[in-house]
């Protein structure tokens, strides 16, 4: 299955008879998960709640926004709504007969309402909702052929964000080698300050070797590399794969800022560890930015 963004939109004409023509759009950008919002004319809310559940059946997440709307021109144009106009102003000259008031109806007031006017052709019925609902299905397949491209092109940017985090953490781990000398440095330098004379070479390579070891980086990277693998194998899987994407790339980011923490203030050759972990950071939150929008 492809990796689908989460952005796309789609649009499907139709006819419900021969008196009422429908558009039908289908918006979609990113959201943590499915946010449906319907814009539909009045009276069609047995066909939204259709709707909403077949969307729900074809997306899984993203902000979409659904709008039907109507062209009544082949029939008789717009209409009166006469039992709703009536009983407005009914019920103006009763309130006006209790209360003493004079005054007449406002017509442009009573025309506001809605469902006051509509076309001539009816806006629900059994033609209407199978006509939009034999439409969803090509709406729902252009979405997603513009989703599933849009999706290629992240994919694509993704897996060379991975090749380049995978070579900066090739990089840090050849200079594993340099963290045991310059932390001998550092404690030679520092023992010869307190003790003002020649230290055992011995000693200061055991206790160099103590701190390396509290500091070593290898199950950092070893768990960084896992993550990376297990990454490109979602990528390779496609369909609904954005949440465990984030995940796993926070989990990365955990691991290079834990490798950045270890080997903080060493000099030297060590110092090329902490630039590549800084870019493999940087190429973390550059695959973060892409996988927000991905289904």
């Amino acid at each position: 299955m492809s990796l689908r963004s989460m952005t796309g939109y789609a649009q499907v004409r139709g006819q419900a008879n021969d008196r009422l023509a429908f558009a039908l759009s289908l918006k979609s950008v990113n959201h943590r998960f499915l946010d449906l919002h319907f814009r539909m004319p009045s009276d069609t809310d047995g066909l939204e709640m259709k709707l909403r559940t077949m969307l729900k059946e074809r997306l899984a997440r993203g902000h979409v926004e659904v709008t039907l709307s109507l062209d009544g021109s082949g029939g008789n144009g717009v209409a009166l709504n006469r039992p709703l106009i009536a009983s407005f102003v009914q019920a103006f000259r009763a309130a006006a007969d209790e209360f003493g008031v004079e005054g007449e109806p406002d017509l442009n007031v009573a025309l506001r309402m809605p469902g006051a006017m509509d076309s001539g052709a009816e806006k629900s019925g059994d033609d209407l909702d199978a006509a939009v609902i034999a439409s969803v299905a090509e709406a729902l397949s252009r979405l997603n052929q513009m989703r599933e491209a849009e999706g290629s092109g992240t994919e694509r940017e993704l897996r060379e964000r991975m090749k380049l985090l995978r070579v900066a953490a090739k990089s840090v781990e050849g200079h594993r080698s340099a963290i045991l000398r310059a932390y001998a440095e550092r404690l030679e330098s520092r023992m010869r300050e307190m003790l003002g004379a020649q230290v055992d070479k011995d000693r200061i390579l055991q206790e160099a070797a103590v701190l390396v070891d509290r500091s070593d980086i290898q199950e950092e990277l070893v768990r960084l590399n896992t993550h990376i693998d297990h990454f490109i194998a979602l990528l390779d899987q496609g369909g609904e794969v954005g949440k465990k994407m984030d995940f796993l790339l926070q989990e990365m980011n955990r691991e290079a800022n834990t490798l950045l923490s270890k080997t903080s203030g060493l000099a030297g050759e060590a110092l090329r560890i902490t630039e590549a972990g800084l870019a493999m950071k940087s190429e973390i939150e550059k695959s973060r930015e892409q996988v927000q929008n991905i289904e």
